[in-house]
This record gives C-alpha cells, structure tokens and sequence, in this order.
C-alpha cells in the first residue's frame, strides 16, 4: 500500500537550520544567502571581500535570524580551516554549504596566461572541492563559449566533483547537487559584456530562448528547493536555469 500523501508547504521550511555560503558577499552568493534568510534559517557568509553588500546589514532584523560575515579566502587551506571552525562555533551545526564563490577571465584561449589559468582552477575548482555539498555552476558547462576555455574547464571540473561526492556521500545521507545559471544581470556580467563587441555583446541578453537575460530571482527557488527536504530523494542532478539556452539560442543578425 502507497504512503498517504503529505503536505508540501512545509517541506520547504528551512526553520531553525544553519548554512554557509562562500562567496556570498556579494551577486548570486549574496542572493542565495537572503533566500536562506527569508527561509528562516542562519547564515554564516564567506568571502575575500572586506564587506559584504550593504543590504547585509538588515537580514538578521528583517528575517529574525543569525547572520555573520567572516572574510575569507577559499584558496587557501588556513583560511578556510579557521573560517569554517568560526562558522561552527558560531552556528553550532551545520545543515548544509552553498559554494558560490568563482571567478571568470574573458578572454580567447591562446591568450589566457599561467597565472590566470592556475587563479580559476583554484578558485573555481579547489575551492568548491573543499567546501562544498552544494556547487554553484554556470550553464556554459554545457554549452561552451568562446573565450572562455579555462572557466569552462573549471565548471566541468564541478560538475563532475559533484556528481562523485553524490554517491560517495549518499551513505551518510548527504545530497550533492548543482544548477546552472546562464547569464545573469550583474555588473560582473556587464563589464564582461562591455569589453565584447556591440553583436556579440547584445547576443547574451538576446540569445535565451525566453528572450531575456537572468536574474538572482531567477535562482533563489532551486536554491531553497535543493536545502529543504522537498529535494530528499535528489542527489547527483543539475538543475539548469538558464532560459532555455542548453536547448538552443536565438542568434542576433549582424
């Protein structure tokens, strides 16, 4: 005989829990913890920033739970051992980590130097793969671009990590799972499309299916699906938020 079917609205409660995001300063790090916030749960941000946004200031207020911001660099162990060792003496638990810190380097392959490549890898590999449950991604995993060979690489490098962490984890009952955001409206992704040309750059907000580039808001509901218990029986899944873009683009005429 089937269960009895459940009430969902509670499933997405995060009361009462406790996360750590790294990278959350600032962008779709940032986003992720105010979501968690809103949730009702307490959040311990991560990043090399001296401050956070200045909106920060007034999530412990407007949503009644902890917050604490301790710089830190996730490429390198010390950091991120004492960081992590604050973060537990200052939540007492820990229910989950959304890793969102990552850089990207626009420019074509045969001109990406030693150092820029070795500062993604680190940032964007080696720094999840030590604090991560939950990693953040980038749709062009899946649908690569030009100019951007070592962020490529580095996403790749996640998503696999995450799918191997998923099944090595699943006995401690552990979820490992990411989503793919296409391009979202941030000024780091401004500034990348400013040094394009005019096609080119209105290409990448033209370009999704839904004819139109993405926002935070656009993650935040995947993000506090993948903490809650409404995902309990989802691990090893990427969850593209990109447009439609992995299932084709729309191509700006000269």
């Amino acid at each position: 005989m089937a269960p009895p079917l459940e009430d969902v609205r509670p499933k997405f409660e995060l009361k009462n829990r406790s996360y750590i995001v790294t990278g959350g300063a600032q962008g779709i790090g940032f986003a992720c913890a105010r979501a968690i916030c809103e949730m009702g749960s307490n959040v311990v941000i991560m990043d090399i920033q001296d401050q956070p946004v200045e909106e920060y200031k007034g999530l412990s207020s407007k949503f009644g739970v902890r917050t604490e911001y301790i710089k830190t660099d996730v490429t390198i162990k010390e950091s991120l051992n004492s960081s992590f060792a604050k973060a537990i003496e200052i939540l007492g638990s820990l229910d989950g980590l959304v890793p969102c810190a990552g850089i990207a380097i626009d420019k074509p392959f045969t001109e990406q130097t030693w150092a820029e490549m070795t500062r993604i890898q680190e940032l964007n590999v080696r720094g999840v793969f030590f604090s991560e449950l939950i990693a953040s991604q980038c749709a062009h995993v899946a649908i690569p671009g030009y100019r951007m060979a070592a962020y490529n690489a580095s996403k790749g490098a996640v998503r696999m990590l995450a799918k191997a962490l998923a099944v090595e984890l699943a006995k401690w009952k552990i979820r490992v799972n990411t989503i793919s955001p296409g391009f979202i409206d941030l000024d780091m992704t401004k500034a990348v499309r400013d040094l394009k040309n005019a096609i080119e750059g209105e290409q990448m907000w033209k370009s999704p299916p839904l004819k139109r580039i993405g926002t935070q808001n656009d993650l935040t509901g995947a993000i506090i699906y993948l903490l809650s218990d409404a995902s309990s029986y989802t691990t090893a899944v990427d969850i593209p938020i990109d447009g439609g873009v992995q299932a084709g683009r729309i191509y700006v005429e000269n």
